[in-house]
Protein backbone atom coordinates (compact mmCIF):
# COMPACT_ATOMS: atom_id res chain seq x y z
CA UNK A 1 0.00 0.00 0.00
CA UNK A 2 1.29 3.43 -0.92
CA UNK A 3 2.23 5.82 1.86
CA UNK A 4 -0.50 8.35 2.51
CA UNK A 5 0.13 11.61 4.32
CA UNK A 6 -3.47 12.83 4.54
CA UNK A 7 -5.27 13.34 7.85
CA UNK A 8 -7.24 10.49 9.38
CA UNK A 9 -10.95 10.92 8.57
CA UNK A 10 -12.21 7.57 9.91
CA UNK A 11 -10.92 5.96 13.10
CA UNK A 12 -12.28 2.78 14.67
CA UNK A 13 -10.92 1.66 18.01
CA UNK A 14 -11.68 -1.85 19.30
CA UNK A 15 -15.13 -1.75 17.69
CA UNK A 16 -17.44 -4.68 18.42
CA UNK A 17 -21.04 -5.15 17.25
CA UNK A 18 -23.21 -7.82 18.82
CA UNK A 19 -26.73 -8.71 17.71
CA UNK A 20 -29.33 -10.71 19.64
CA UNK A 21 -30.72 -13.39 17.33
CA UNK A 22 -33.96 -15.27 17.97
CA UNK A 23 -33.94 -19.03 17.42
CA UNK A 24 -37.76 -19.33 17.37
CA UNK A 25 -38.47 -17.47 14.16
CA UNK A 26 -41.81 -19.08 13.28
CA UNK A 27 -45.11 -18.17 14.93
CA UNK A 28 -45.52 -21.79 16.04
CA UNK A 29 -42.13 -21.75 17.80
CA UNK A 30 -42.96 -18.51 19.59
CA UNK A 31 -46.30 -19.86 20.82
CA UNK A 32 -44.68 -23.08 22.03
CA UNK A 33 -41.94 -21.16 23.83
CA UNK A 34 -44.28 -18.47 25.22
CA UNK A 35 -43.64 -17.87 28.91
CA UNK A 36 -40.47 -19.94 28.98
CA UNK A 37 -37.06 -18.62 29.79
CA UNK A 38 -36.36 -16.11 26.98
CA UNK A 39 -32.62 -16.57 26.99
CA UNK A 40 -32.97 -20.19 25.92
CA UNK A 41 -34.34 -19.14 22.55
CA UNK A 42 -32.02 -16.25 21.85
CA UNK A 43 -28.33 -16.20 21.12
CA UNK A 44 -25.72 -13.51 20.64
CA UNK A 45 -24.09 -13.09 17.26
CA UNK A 46 -20.95 -10.96 17.05
CA UNK A 47 -20.82 -9.48 13.53
CA UNK A 48 -17.74 -7.31 14.09
CA UNK A 49 -15.04 -8.34 16.57
CA UNK A 50 -12.74 -5.70 18.08
CA UNK A 51 -11.79 -4.00 14.82
CA UNK A 52 -9.31 -1.13 14.92
CA UNK A 53 -8.53 0.72 11.68
CA UNK A 54 -7.64 4.21 10.51
CA UNK A 55 -8.51 5.57 7.06
CA UNK A 56 -6.75 8.63 5.69
CA UNK A 57 -8.32 11.34 3.57
CA UNK A 58 -8.17 10.73 -0.16
CA UNK A 59 -7.81 6.96 -0.01
CA UNK A 60 -10.10 4.40 -1.62
CA UNK A 61 -10.61 1.37 0.60
CA UNK A 62 -12.35 -1.90 -0.18
CA UNK A 63 -14.00 -3.96 2.55
CA UNK A 64 -13.89 -7.55 1.34
CA UNK A 65 -15.00 -10.93 2.61
CA UNK A 66 -17.40 -13.81 2.19
CA UNK A 67 -21.11 -13.41 2.91
CA UNK A 68 -21.58 -12.99 6.65
CA UNK A 69 -18.02 -11.79 7.24
CA UNK A 70 -19.20 -8.48 8.74
CA UNK A 71 -18.16 -6.09 5.98
CA UNK A 72 -21.59 -4.50 5.48
CA UNK A 73 -22.06 -4.17 9.23
CA UNK A 74 -18.66 -2.48 9.44
CA UNK A 75 -19.69 -0.06 6.71
CA UNK A 76 -22.89 0.76 8.62
CA UNK A 77 -20.87 1.36 11.79
CA UNK A 78 -18.66 3.81 9.89
CA UNK A 79 -21.76 5.52 8.47
CA UNK A 80 -23.43 5.82 11.87
CA UNK A 81 -26.39 3.69 10.74
CA UNK A 82 -25.81 1.33 13.66
CA UNK A 83 -23.99 1.95 16.93
CA UNK A 84 -21.16 -0.22 18.23
CA UNK A 85 -21.77 -2.48 21.21
CA UNK A 86 -18.34 -1.44 22.44
CA UNK A 87 -15.43 0.62 21.13
CA UNK A 88 -15.51 3.98 19.37
CA UNK A 89 -16.13 5.18 15.80
CA UNK A 90 -14.88 8.65 14.86
CA UNK A 91 -15.40 10.37 11.49
CA UNK A 92 -14.88 13.87 10.13
CA UNK A 93 -16.34 15.60 7.07
CA UNK A 94 -19.59 15.31 5.12
CA UNK A 95 -20.55 11.70 4.53
CA UNK A 96 -22.84 10.19 1.88
CA UNK A 97 -23.84 6.54 2.15
CA UNK A 98 -25.28 4.09 -0.35
CA UNK A 99 -25.76 1.17 1.97
CA UNK A 100 -29.13 -0.28 1.01
CA UNK A 101 -31.28 -0.04 -2.07
CA UNK A 102 -33.43 3.07 -1.76
CA UNK A 103 -32.36 3.78 1.83
CA UNK A 104 -33.76 7.16 2.87
CA UNK A 105 -36.49 7.09 0.21
CA UNK A 106 -40.19 7.23 1.11
CA UNK A 107 -42.12 4.85 -1.17
CA UNK A 108 -45.23 7.06 -1.39
CA UNK A 109 -43.32 10.18 -2.42
CA UNK A 110 -42.32 10.94 -6.00
CA UNK A 111 -38.76 10.84 -7.25
CA UNK A 112 -38.71 14.64 -7.19
CA UNK A 113 -39.86 14.78 -3.55
CA UNK A 114 -37.42 12.05 -2.54
CA UNK A 115 -34.52 13.97 -4.07
CA UNK A 116 -35.23 16.85 -1.70
CA UNK A 117 -35.85 14.52 1.25
CA UNK A 118 -32.76 12.39 0.71
CA UNK A 119 -30.51 15.37 -0.02
CA UNK A 120 -31.72 17.04 3.19
CA UNK A 121 -30.83 13.89 5.14
CA UNK A 122 -27.37 14.06 3.56
CA UNK A 123 -26.94 17.68 4.70
CA UNK A 124 -27.92 19.87 1.72
CA UNK A 125 -30.11 22.94 2.03
CA UNK A 126 -33.11 23.44 -0.24
CA UNK A 127 -31.24 26.12 -2.18
CA UNK A 128 -28.34 23.73 -2.77
CA UNK A 129 -30.73 21.03 -4.01
CA UNK A 130 -32.46 23.55 -6.29
CA UNK A 131 -29.10 24.41 -7.86
CA UNK A 132 -28.21 20.74 -8.44
CA UNK A 133 -31.63 19.28 -9.19
CA UNK A 134 -31.29 19.17 -12.98
CA UNK A 135 -27.85 17.57 -12.76
CA UNK A 136 -29.19 14.93 -10.34
CA UNK A 137 -32.07 14.05 -12.66
CA UNK A 138 -29.87 14.03 -15.77
CA UNK A 139 -27.31 11.69 -14.20
CA UNK A 140 -30.03 9.31 -12.97
CA UNK A 141 -31.50 9.03 -16.46
CA UNK A 142 -35.08 8.69 -15.17
CA UNK A 143 -36.46 12.15 -16.02
CA UNK A 144 -39.63 10.62 -17.48
CA UNK A 145 -40.49 9.10 -14.10
CA UNK A 146 -39.32 11.85 -11.74
CA UNK A 147 -42.89 12.70 -10.67
CA UNK A 148 -43.90 9.05 -10.19
CA UNK A 149 -44.05 7.52 -6.69
CA UNK A 150 -40.84 5.59 -6.12
CA UNK A 151 -42.78 2.50 -4.96
CA UNK A 152 -43.44 1.93 -8.65
CA UNK A 153 -39.73 2.16 -9.56
CA UNK A 154 -37.73 -0.86 -10.62
CA UNK A 155 -34.66 -1.76 -8.56
CA UNK A 156 -32.48 -0.23 -11.27
CA UNK A 157 -34.37 3.08 -11.14
CA UNK A 158 -34.06 3.11 -7.34
CA UNK A 159 -30.29 2.74 -7.39
CA UNK A 160 -29.86 5.26 -10.23
CA UNK A 161 -31.67 7.95 -8.29
CA UNK A 162 -30.07 7.08 -4.94
CA UNK A 163 -26.57 7.11 -6.38
CA UNK A 164 -27.19 10.33 -8.28
CA UNK A 165 -28.38 12.13 -5.14
CA UNK A 166 -25.45 10.85 -3.09
CA UNK A 167 -22.73 11.92 -5.51
CA UNK A 168 -24.21 15.38 -6.00
CA UNK A 169 -23.85 16.19 -2.30
CA UNK A 170 -20.07 16.47 -2.94
CA UNK A 171 -19.22 14.32 0.10
CA UNK A 172 -15.87 14.18 1.82
CA UNK A 173 -16.48 10.46 2.49
CA UNK A 174 -18.51 8.21 0.20
CA UNK A 175 -19.70 4.83 1.48
CA UNK A 176 -20.85 2.36 -1.17
CA UNK A 177 -22.26 -1.12 -0.59
CA UNK A 178 -23.04 -3.72 -3.24
CA UNK A 179 -25.91 -1.58 -4.59
CA UNK A 180 -23.93 -0.82 -7.77
CA UNK A 181 -24.41 -4.42 -8.84
CA UNK A 182 -28.11 -3.67 -9.44
CA UNK A 183 -27.78 -1.20 -12.31
CA UNK A 184 -27.23 -2.19 -15.92
CA UNK A 185 -23.71 -2.40 -17.34
CA UNK A 186 -23.76 1.08 -18.87
CA UNK A 187 -24.88 2.68 -15.61
CA UNK A 188 -22.33 0.68 -13.60
CA UNK A 189 -19.62 2.04 -15.90
CA UNK A 190 -20.99 5.54 -15.42
CA UNK A 191 -20.90 5.10 -11.64
CA UNK A 192 -17.37 3.69 -11.74
CA UNK A 193 -16.19 6.66 -13.79
CA UNK A 194 -17.75 9.09 -11.31
CA UNK A 195 -16.20 7.29 -8.34
CA UNK A 196 -12.84 7.41 -10.12
CA UNK A 197 -13.31 11.17 -10.57
CA UNK A 198 -14.15 11.55 -6.88
CA UNK A 199 -11.00 9.64 -6.08
CA UNK A 200 -8.92 11.95 -8.29
CA UNK A 201 -10.48 14.95 -6.52
CA UNK A 202 -9.40 13.65 -3.11
CA UNK A 203 -12.68 12.18 -1.85
CA UNK A 204 -12.33 9.30 0.61
CA UNK A 205 -14.21 6.24 -0.65
CA UNK A 206 -15.02 3.11 1.33
CA UNK A 207 -16.79 0.40 -0.61
CA UNK A 208 -18.00 -3.15 -0.20
CA UNK A 209 -17.68 -5.22 -3.35
CA UNK A 210 -17.41 -8.84 -4.40
CA UNK A 211 -15.98 -7.74 -7.74
CA UNK A 212 -12.22 -8.16 -7.93
CA UNK A 213 -12.29 -6.04 -11.09
CA UNK A 214 -13.97 -3.10 -9.32
CA UNK A 215 -11.63 -3.36 -6.36
CA UNK A 216 -8.49 -3.56 -8.50
CA UNK A 217 -9.60 -0.68 -10.69
CA UNK A 218 -10.63 1.73 -7.94
CA UNK A 219 -8.95 0.89 -4.65
CA UNK A 220 -5.49 1.43 -3.21
CA UNK A 221 -6.14 -0.53 0.00
CA UNK A 222 -7.99 -3.75 0.76
CA UNK A 223 -9.34 -4.87 4.14
CA UNK A 224 -10.40 -8.53 4.25
CA UNK A 225 -12.72 -9.73 6.99
CA UNK A 226 -13.41 -13.27 8.12
CA UNK A 227 -16.08 -13.95 10.75
CA UNK A 228 -16.00 -10.32 11.86
CA UNK A 229 -12.22 -10.07 12.22
CA UNK A 230 -9.67 -8.34 10.01
CA UNK A 231 -7.38 -10.97 8.46
CA UNK A 232 -5.64 -8.61 6.01
CA UNK A 233 -5.21 -4.86 5.73
CA UNK A 234 -2.92 -3.56 3.03
CA UNK A 235 -2.08 -3.84 -0.66
CA UNK A 236 -5.08 -4.51 -2.92
CA UNK A 237 -3.37 -7.25 -4.94
CA UNK A 238 -2.48 -9.09 -1.74
CA UNK A 239 -6.01 -8.52 -0.40
CA UNK A 240 -7.55 -10.15 -3.49
CA UNK A 241 -5.28 -13.16 -2.99
CA UNK A 242 -6.18 -13.39 0.71
CA UNK A 243 -9.88 -13.13 -0.19
CA UNK A 244 -9.51 -16.03 -2.61
CA UNK A 245 -7.89 -18.09 0.17
CA UNK A 246 -10.77 -17.23 2.51
CA UNK A 247 -13.44 -18.06 -0.08
CA UNK A 248 -11.79 -21.38 -0.89
CA UNK A 249 -11.48 -22.29 2.79
CA UNK A 250 -7.73 -21.97 3.07
CA UNK A 251 -7.00 -20.42 6.45
CA UNK A 252 -3.64 -19.03 7.53
CA UNK A 253 -2.54 -22.35 9.02
CA UNK A 254 -3.36 -24.25 5.81
CA UNK A 255 -1.59 -21.67 3.66
CA UNK A 256 1.42 -21.76 6.00
CA UNK A 257 1.57 -25.57 5.79
CA UNK A 258 1.44 -25.36 1.98
CA UNK A 259 4.25 -22.81 1.93
CA UNK A 260 6.38 -24.83 4.34
CA UNK A 261 5.88 -27.98 2.26
CA UNK A 262 6.90 -26.37 -1.02
CA UNK A 263 10.61 -26.46 -1.89
CA UNK A 264 10.33 -23.09 -3.66
CA UNK A 265 7.84 -20.42 -2.61
CA UNK A 266 6.49 -17.55 -4.68
CA UNK A 267 6.88 -14.71 -2.19
CA UNK A 268 5.68 -11.82 -4.37
CA UNK A 269 4.40 -10.78 -7.80
CA UNK A 270 4.92 -7.27 -9.20
CA UNK A 271 3.89 -5.60 -12.45
CA UNK A 272 6.47 -3.10 -13.70
CA UNK A 273 6.26 -0.50 -16.45
CA UNK A 274 8.98 0.42 -18.95
CA UNK A 275 10.53 2.69 -16.32
CA UNK A 276 10.96 -0.23 -13.93
CA UNK A 277 8.41 1.16 -11.48
CA UNK A 278 5.28 -0.63 -10.27
CA UNK A 279 2.32 0.16 -12.47
CA UNK A 280 -1.37 -0.79 -12.51
CA UNK A 281 -2.54 0.68 -15.83
CA UNK A 282 -1.14 0.03 -19.32
CA UNK A 283 -2.09 0.85 -22.88
CA UNK A 284 -2.83 -2.19 -25.03
CA UNK A 285 0.43 -3.36 -26.63
CA UNK A 286 2.60 -1.50 -24.12
CA UNK A 287 5.49 -3.63 -22.77
CA UNK A 288 5.32 -4.73 -19.15
CA UNK A 289 7.45 -6.81 -16.84
CA UNK A 290 6.18 -9.46 -14.44
CA UNK A 291 8.63 -9.85 -11.57
CA UNK A 292 8.42 -12.92 -9.35
CA UNK A 293 10.06 -12.92 -5.95
CA UNK A 294 11.08 -16.50 -5.06
CA UNK A 295 12.43 -18.11 -1.93
CA UNK A 296 13.92 -21.51 -1.05
CA UNK A 297 15.16 -22.87 2.24
CA UNK A 298 17.99 -24.86 0.63
CA UNK A 299 19.86 -25.11 -2.69
CA UNK A 300 17.57 -26.53 -5.37
CA UNK A 301 18.13 -27.50 -9.00
CA UNK A 302 16.51 -28.04 -11.44
CA UNK A 303 13.52 -25.77 -11.06
CA UNK A 304 11.13 -23.67 -13.14
CA UNK A 305 8.79 -20.72 -12.72
CA UNK A 306 5.97 -19.23 -14.73
CA UNK A 307 2.93 -17.01 -14.82
CA UNK A 308 -0.50 -16.70 -16.41
CA UNK A 309 -2.63 -13.65 -17.18
CA UNK A 310 -6.33 -14.28 -16.54
CA UNK A 311 -9.59 -12.39 -16.82
CA UNK A 312 -11.59 -11.71 -13.62
CA UNK A 313 -13.77 -14.69 -14.61
CA UNK A 314 -10.71 -16.97 -14.51
CA UNK A 315 -10.19 -17.41 -18.27
CA UNK A 316 -6.52 -17.65 -19.20
CA UNK A 317 -5.54 -15.25 -21.99
CA UNK A 318 -1.77 -15.73 -21.93
CA UNK A 319 0.78 -17.81 -20.05
CA UNK A 320 4.45 -18.67 -20.19
CA UNK A 321 7.22 -20.23 -18.10
CA UNK A 322 10.95 -20.78 -18.09
CA UNK A 323 10.61 -24.31 -19.52
CA UNK A 324 8.63 -23.12 -22.54
CA UNK A 325 11.15 -20.33 -23.07
CA UNK A 326 14.12 -22.74 -22.70
CA UNK A 327 15.64 -20.41 -20.10
CA UNK A 328 18.67 -21.83 -18.23
CA UNK A 329 18.30 -21.18 -14.51
CA UNK A 330 21.03 -21.18 -11.85
CA UNK A 331 20.46 -23.14 -8.63
CA UNK A 332 18.19 -21.25 -6.25
CA UNK A 333 19.37 -20.92 -2.66
CA UNK A 334 17.54 -18.35 -0.55
CA UNK A 335 15.93 -15.36 -2.23
CA UNK A 336 15.92 -14.70 -5.97
CA UNK A 337 13.86 -12.65 -8.43
CA UNK A 338 13.02 -13.45 -12.03
CA UNK A 339 11.65 -11.02 -14.61
CA UNK A 340 9.40 -11.95 -17.52
CA UNK A 341 9.38 -9.05 -19.98
CA UNK A 342 6.19 -9.17 -22.01
CA UNK A 343 6.32 -7.08 -25.17
CA UNK A 344 3.38 -5.93 -27.32
CA UNK A 345 0.67 -8.00 -25.65
CA UNK A 346 -2.47 -6.68 -27.31
CA UNK A 347 -5.08 -7.21 -24.62
CA UNK A 348 -8.60 -5.82 -24.79
CA UNK A 349 -9.75 -3.13 -22.38
CA UNK A 350 -10.40 -4.37 -18.84
CA UNK A 351 -8.78 -5.73 -15.70
CA UNK A 352 -6.47 -8.76 -15.61
CA UNK A 353 -5.01 -10.87 -12.82
CA UNK A 354 -1.57 -12.47 -12.77
CA UNK A 355 -1.11 -15.93 -11.25
CA UNK A 356 2.39 -17.29 -10.64
CA UNK A 357 3.99 -20.57 -9.63
CA UNK A 358 7.32 -22.25 -9.06
CA UNK A 359 8.11 -25.94 -9.28
CA UNK A 360 11.05 -28.19 -8.42
CA UNK A 361 10.26 -31.40 -10.36
CA UNK A 362 12.79 -33.60 -8.58
CA UNK A 363 11.62 -32.34 -5.17
CA UNK A 364 7.98 -33.15 -5.88
CA UNK A 365 6.50 -29.83 -4.87
CA UNK A 366 4.85 -26.81 -6.46
CA UNK A 367 3.79 -23.50 -4.97
CA UNK A 368 1.64 -20.87 -6.60
CA UNK A 369 -0.09 -17.56 -5.92
CA UNK A 370 -3.52 -16.82 -7.37
CA UNK A 371 -4.25 -13.13 -8.01
CA UNK A 372 -0.67 -12.26 -7.17
CA UNK A 373 -1.01 -8.92 -8.97
CA UNK A 374 -3.64 -7.02 -10.92
CA UNK A 375 -3.45 -4.52 -13.76
CA UNK A 376 -5.82 -2.70 -16.13
CA UNK A 377 -5.54 -2.19 -19.88
CA UNK A 378 -6.71 0.83 -21.90
CA UNK A 379 -7.42 0.84 -25.62
CA UNK A 380 -7.55 3.92 -27.89
CA UNK A 381 -10.88 2.75 -29.32
CA UNK A 382 -13.61 0.74 -27.56
CA UNK A 383 -13.20 -3.02 -28.09
CA UNK A 384 -14.92 -6.25 -27.17
CA UNK A 385 -13.15 -9.41 -26.01
CA UNK A 386 -9.75 -10.05 -24.48
CA UNK A 387 -7.64 -9.16 -27.52
CA UNK A 388 -7.32 -6.04 -29.64
CA UNK A 389 -5.98 -5.32 -33.11
CA UNK A 390 -5.93 -2.60 -35.73
CA UNK A 391 -9.08 -2.93 -37.79
CA UNK A 392 -9.71 -1.13 -41.09
CA UNK A 393 -13.13 -0.92 -42.73
CA UNK A 394 -13.62 -0.70 -46.47
CA UNK A 395 -17.03 -0.16 -47.98
CA UNK A 396 -17.70 -0.53 -51.70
Amino acid sequence: MDDVSGPVVVRLNEVRKRFRVRKDNSLKDRIVHLGRQGKTHREDFVAVKDVSIEIEAGTTVALMGANGSGKSTLLKLIGGIVSPTSGTVQTRGRMAALLELGAGFHPDLSGRENIYLNAAILGLSRAEVDARFEDIVEFSGIADFIDTAVKFYSSGMYVRLAFSVAIHTNPDILLVDEVLAVGDEAFQRKCMDRIARFRAEGCTIILVSHSAQQVAELCDRGIVLRKGEVVHDGDVDEAIGVLRDVLEGRDEATVSETVDAAPINVASVEILGVDGERNRTFDSGEPLTIRLGLRSARPITPWAAGFSINTPMGHMVFASNTDLLHTPLPPIDGELSIDFRVGALHLGEGTYHVHANAVAPEEGGVHGIAHGATFSVRTPEPTLGTATADVAVTVG
